[in-house]
């Protein structure tokens, strides 16, 4: 009795709700040895699948199995080999596998090969080998990658589908991501960016009710081409993006309204006395005032031989805005940009007194005292910084100093934030910014009011807001508002409509941390079968009811719906019915 009891303990232990027997446990080098027999029916045949009634022979497998603590375990497990009777069936015996622990080809359990997918999965080829070995599991990283297999793609695209692309290597070679925007999982991975193959994806996954997508115009080509009736929605996010470049590069062009009023304001020159004049100001030789130099002769040059901007950009590898830049630009106005673009620094606060000490001692001044009287007012920089600013005081290279005004960044920070996030320093700084210059002062306006159509999902007064800044906008706005007018029904989809692409966001951010932990060396299946193999979480939630609104997009009526049992908004599609239809 006493053998029975402890092989099934054993078997309990091992081989829960399998069919095998136990016949013997040994210690062998370090290593738990369990040698099992089969004993469950006569499997099928995985030809024909008729079920075996005769058998041939038996011979013993060697499997590894999940450690024991810190022990390996290696199953010897005698199988049992059978003849297929059917005359057709192009087998005539097979070797039956033991559900829950064997599979064909496998040298390793059904549970061991799970744990190595999991940790392959996770963490790729290496690593996990790495963490494999501390384990005590016998697996080498082309093991591990071998396990990796790519699901299936289903033939039917999500209802509402999620684009976006992501860089291979920034700059140079892009992919693209699409997503089930309601499930919040990867459904495929395409090689590269082109409209063509998007195009021809969608036409092989036809079901696309609802594409969010970013204001790139790849995608809106291949969405008209493939799937006509899809209604395309433009990524809010992506919209504030845009219409934040276009407030700081209007801030950026009237940064001399600024310098002018705060050049003008009572007492902003009487901290500096000038009991003696400084060398007049040159530009200082610095990499970035030599490379603008260049730059702008290169450019002339291939200008002057007839080249076009797309050809001048090719062959210096510029962008095409760049060209346009200096070709279009005076060589003044580009060194002054250049010249403004280097950092302030530490130093900047404490320039007027370090100025007005030097022509108070007619230079006479050495750079370890000025630090010294600085550091006692606050300065927490370097000795070098100032010896540097002394030096081209005497040099005559130092950059006048001037107003401190705000960067065109912060100015737009300022504008974007919602106006209960300001601190009282900071709106009393908008306000002056906003007195110094009427341009900003619309821009802002405009800006604030399409932020709050956005925030509030507005897209029926969108037409208007494009009216009124086509009208009397700074040029960055009336640009912007030119790019919606372009992509109306996607825009006013985006504003009215709940989808976004946030979800498709998250994904890329995490397509791209497997790219850097993989170091870029990884083929393209490899990479795509790791994005997909990723496990993702399902959208749920609790309550009962669903709730339902109409949207009119563009030339389309599209309800939809919340549903709260499963917390997912659920829309359907269809044509524009007349106003007059409900009267």
């Amino acid at each position: 009795m006493f053998p029975a009891v402890a092989s099934k303990t054993v078997e309990d232990v091992l081989f829960p709700g399998i069919a095998v027997r136990v016949e013997r446990v040994s210690d062998a080098s370090g290593a738990l040895v369990v040698e099992a027999v089969s004993t469950g029916r006569p499997g099928r045949c995985p030809g024909c699948r008729k079920q075996a009634r005769r058998v041939h022979s038996s011979y013993q497998r060697s499997l590894d199995e999940r450690p024991l603590g810190l022990r390996r375990v290696v199953v010897r497990l005698r199988v049992r080999r059978y003849f297929c009777d059917r005359k057709w069936c192009s087998r005539r015996t097979f070797v039956e596998q033991v559900p829950g622990l064997t599979e064909r080809h496998r040298r390793s359990s059904t549970g061991l090969t799970g744990w190595l997918r999991s940790i392959a999965v996770e963490l790729g080829g290496r690593p996990a080998a790495r963490l494999c070995r501390r384990l005590r599991l016998a697996a080498g990283r082309t093991r591990l990658l071998r396990l990796l297999t790519a699901p299936p793609v289903q033939g039917r695209a999500p209802r509402v589908l999620g684009v976006d692309e992501f860089a291979f290597r920034k700059g140079c070679t892009y992919g693209t991501v699409l997503v089930d925007v309601e499930a919040g999982r990867v459904v495929d991975v395409l090689p590269d960016r082109t409209s063509k193959t998007f195009a021809a994806w969608l036409k092989a996954h036809p079901g696309a009710e609802i594409i969010c997508r970013d204001r790139a115009t790849t995608y809106t080509k291949a969405v008209k081409e493939a799937a006509p009736d899809a209604l395309e929605v433009a990524d809010r996010w992506h919209l504030l993006q845009n219409l934040s470049a276009a407030v700081e590069k209007t801030c950026h062009q009237h940064r001399d309204c600024l310098r002018k009023h705060a050049e003008q304001e009572p007492g902003a020159t009487m901290l500096e006395p000038v009991p003696m004049e400084l060398p007049v100001p040159e530009l200082p030789r610095t990499q970035i005032i030599e490379r603008t130099r260049h730059r702008y002769e290169d450019i002339h040059r291939l200008v002057e031989k007839g080249w076009t901007i797309s050809a001048i950009a090719r062959r210096l590898n510029l962008d095409r805005k760049t060209v346009r830049r200096f070709r279009d630009t005076a060589l003044d106005q580009l060194l002054v940009s250049a010249r403004d673009r280097r950092p302030n620094g530490v130093l900047e606060p404490f320039k007027t007194y370090l100025n007005a000490r030097f022509t108070e001692t007619q230079g006479q001044v050495s750079g370890t005292r000025l630090f010294q009287e600085i550091h006692e007012r606050g300065y927490r920089g370097s000795r070098q910084v100032v010896r540097k600013h002394l030096a081209a005081l005497r040099a005559g290279t130092a950059e006048p100093v001037r107003a401190d005004i705000p960067s065109p960044r912060k100015i737009t920070s300022w504008i974007m934030r919602p106006r209960d996030t300001l601190t009282e320093s900071q709106d009393k700084r908008l306000l002056q910014v906003r007195l110094a210059c009427p341009d900003i002062t619309r821009a802002c306006d405009l800006a604030r009011t399409f932020a709050d159509l956005v925030r509030h999902r507005r897209g029926y007064l969108l037409l208007e807001w494009i009216r009124q800044a086509e009208q009397d906008a700074p040029k960055p706005m009336q640009g912007f508002a030119g790019s919606l007018r372009q992509d109306l029904d996607a825009v006013t989809a985006g504003l009215t409509l709940p989808w976004s692409s946030g979800v498709v966001e998250g994904h890329v951010n995490r397509v791209k941390t497997l790219k850097r932990a993989m170091y870029g060396r990884a083929s393209f299946e490899l990479f795509r079968t790791r994005i997909l193999t990723q496990p993702s979480v399902p959208v749920s939630g609790k309550g009962t009811g669903r709730q339902h609104s109409i949207y009119e997009v563009g030339r389309r009526q599209v309800a939809v719906g919340f549903d709260i049992v499963s917390n997912q908004f659920r829309s359907s599609v269809g044509d524009v019915v007349p106003h007059d239809a409900y009267l």
